[in-house]
């Protein structure tokens, strides 16, 4: 970490092997980014990560994890209209809870410049969605820039810096899983430190900074104007790359599919022209038509939705051109990412003659027993607490109950044995979810699940709401200590932010602020305390808490390996003593318990951490120390 740090602010020109995660942030130094923020969520936490490498005495700009998407948004914004170059980064559902801010911001002159930099996740590695963010760049007139690998990351934060401060509009750097997780030599130009300027430059003058009534308008049709700078803008410094093979075909892409698509062509005996697109909102009519003109047909080769694919055929209607256009060939080129195999598989349905056909999969064929991976369903941590919380909460609930899951590492209870979790949209919205099914219900207990993280993030309303309008239902609000699944990143209950100690904001004592009257809580690991609290919670009928408390035992593991070394503590199963139930694995499901061909159990000592959560489960008490 103290070498990348020394990395990012390196002051001569250097090249460097780095994921794009990893340029965006060399990026940000050399184009003196003064304020950034964010709120954590994959394919970006990896930027933080960067950012943390620079010691805070030396890091040439502020950074801070704000509350939610749209609190870091509303920060980077009110310093940019002060002046300073900000960026705010998060992942692609981050962006509608970002939305009520975001769509304003291209009505407005922002001064010092503000990029916004998105995680999208074509193929939904990480997200309960693949949506196409392009589209909130058409809604609300913001440019999109596009890179593909992490040079053109680097190079195009610096481009979209450049043209936000020129012109005072945001500007959207959209990134991919795999172009922010790619890693390539990168060639970083030299760094001169600046002084930073303190003084607040803050003007109603260079407003107005209120786009209500009259007002409205006059933006509107500035941001509009704005477009057509931009396109002409990009188009002056060649930002768009075209490949000419000599063909009479040709490809327009953009991003990652763009690598796909070079993979897949190195083989072609006769490959089509490309044109790689750099900004695909405004699209570049001039470039497009140009390229349009000189071939008969093209093909649109872009991820998820057909955003290119029919502002092109619109242009080219509108310009009377008789080349031949295809895009998506059926349901299957909206869905997923575009690896070296689909784009293939693409091409060669829209061009049979170009490419030979894909290898058909080889069904039929004997394959080893022994090459088969069999499925790997999700897992939570050994040890960890939500395992031992969902055992007890399932036995205290009945049958027919109904429980609504929330983001975040315990969304994994809806999996096999637990059960737990039966609905689920985004970040805060369990609450308000379960609010709506305990109508009309004096039957059906409702229990709604919410990390400690997401409780800042967006699950106050939620429970604001139930206690405004008297809804029955159980929150067992899943206190950790900690944002577990995108990295430990710390929230307003840590007592620290990024930076600094800060005032710890009490989960309890925020509850009954807010006016909860019942509120139980228990550490997870007390199972049988937890299905007692669980019981009286759900009979009760009125809005009722339960906090399950434990630490994140993946985060409490690392650090005691830091202060003690590695952990010399592990469960065994006396086999004289076990019944082989199997509840320790069938009910429990502690990935460390193993079950072998003779019907015995045994624990892999490379997982077990020696927690013993588990021994309480055991009905022969045959899990031991």
């Amino acid at each position: 970490m103290k070498d990348m740090g020394e990395m990012l602010l390196r002051q001569s020109p250097f090249a460097e092997i780095v994921m794009g995660n990893t340029a965006l942030v060399r990026a940000m130094v050399e184009a003196h980014t003064r304020v950034v923020t964010s709120y954590p969520g994959s394919p970006t936490p990896e930027i933080a990560g960067a950012i943390r490498a620079i010691p805070q005495d030396n890091r040439p700009f502020y950074f801070e994890f704000s509350t939610n998407e749209k609190v870091a948004t509303e920060v980077a914004f009110g310093a940019a209209i002060n002046g300073h170059l900000s960026t705010v980064f998060f992942k692609s559902v981050g962006l509608n809870v970002a939305a009520d801010t975001f769509v304003q911001l291209s009505l407005l002159n922002i001064t010092g410049g503000m990029v916004i930099v998105l995680g999208d996740d074509p193929g939904a590695n990480s997200s309960q969605n693949e949506q196409d963010n392009r589209h909130y760049g058409y809604l609300s007139y913001t440019p999109i820039f596009e890179p593909a690998d992490p040079t053109e990351v680097y190079r195009y934060y610096k481009e979209a810096a450049v043209l936000s401060r020129k012109l005072g509009k945001v500007v959207i750097l959209r990134l991919t899983t795999h172009v922010c997780h790619a890693k390539e030599k990168v060639v970083f130009q030299g760094y001169s430190p600046e002084a930073h300027d303190t003084t607040p430059r803050f003007s109603v003058a260079n407003g107005p900074y209120i786009p209500l009534v009259s007002a409205v308008f006059p933006m509107k049709e500035k941001a509009l104007r704005q477009l057509e700078e931009i396109e002409q803008w990009v188009d002056e410094r060649n930002m768009h790359t075209t490949i000419d093979n000599g063909s009479r075909r040709g490809i327009i892409t953009s991003g990652l599919p763009y690598l796909a698509l070079f993979e897949v062509l190195q083989d072609c005996k006769q490959p089509p022209d490309i044109l790689k697109l750099a900004m695909v909102y405004p699209m570049p009519q001039k470039a497009i038509a140009t390229f349009l003109r000189s071939h008969d047909e093209v093909k649109i080769l872009e991820e998820l939705d057909d955003e290119l694919e029919r502002s092109i055929k619109a242009l080219a209607y509108d310009l009377q051109l008789p080349t031949k256009i295809t895009g998506k060939n059926g349901i299957a080129d909206w869905i997923g990412e575009y690896t070296p195999e689909k784009v293939h598989q693409m091409l060669h349905t829209t061009w049979p003659d170009l490419l030979e056909p894909p290898e058909p999969l080889q069904e039929g064929r004997e394959v080893n027993e022994a090459w088969k991976v069999p499925a790997r369903p999700a897992q939570m941590c050994p040890g960890c607490g939500h395992r031992s919380a969902f055992h007890a909460i399932q036995q205290a609930l009945k049958d027919d109950d109904i429980s609504v899951a929330d983001i975040g590492c315990h969304t994994l209870g809806f999996q096999e044995p637990y059960n737990l979790g039966e609905v689920l949209l985004c970040m805060g919205a369990s609450t308000a979810v379960g609010s709506g099914l305990s109508l009309f219900n004096s039957s059906r207990r409702v229990v709604a699940f919410l990390g400690d993280s997401t409780l800042f993030h967006a699950g106050l309303p939620g429970i604001i709401n139930a206690l405004f309008n008297n809804h029955n239902l159980t929150l067992v609000l899943m206190e950790n200590g900690t944002t577990a699944m995108t990295g430990h990143q710390d929230h307003p209950a840590s007592g620290k932010n990024f930076n600094e100690v800060s005032q710890a904001i009490p989960v309890r004592q925020l509850l009954e602020g807010l006016g909860v009257q019942s509120i139980q809580e228990t550490d997870t690991y007390k199972q049988q305390e937890l299905r007692k609290v669980m019981r009286q919670a759900v009979n009760e009928e009125h809005f009722s808490v339960v906090i399950a408390r434990h630490p994140c035992m993946l985060l409490f593991a690392k650090k005691q390996r830091k202060s003690k070394g590695s952990n010399p503590f592990h469960v065994n199963i006396d086999q004289n003593t076990c019944d082989r139930i199997k509840t320790c694995i069938e009910q429990f499901a502690c990935p460390s318990f193993i079950r072998n061909e003779d019907g015995s159990i045994t624990v892999n000592n490379e997982l077990c951490i020696g927690d013993g959560s588990c021994i309480q489960t055991c009905p022969s008490k045959a899990i031991i120390r």
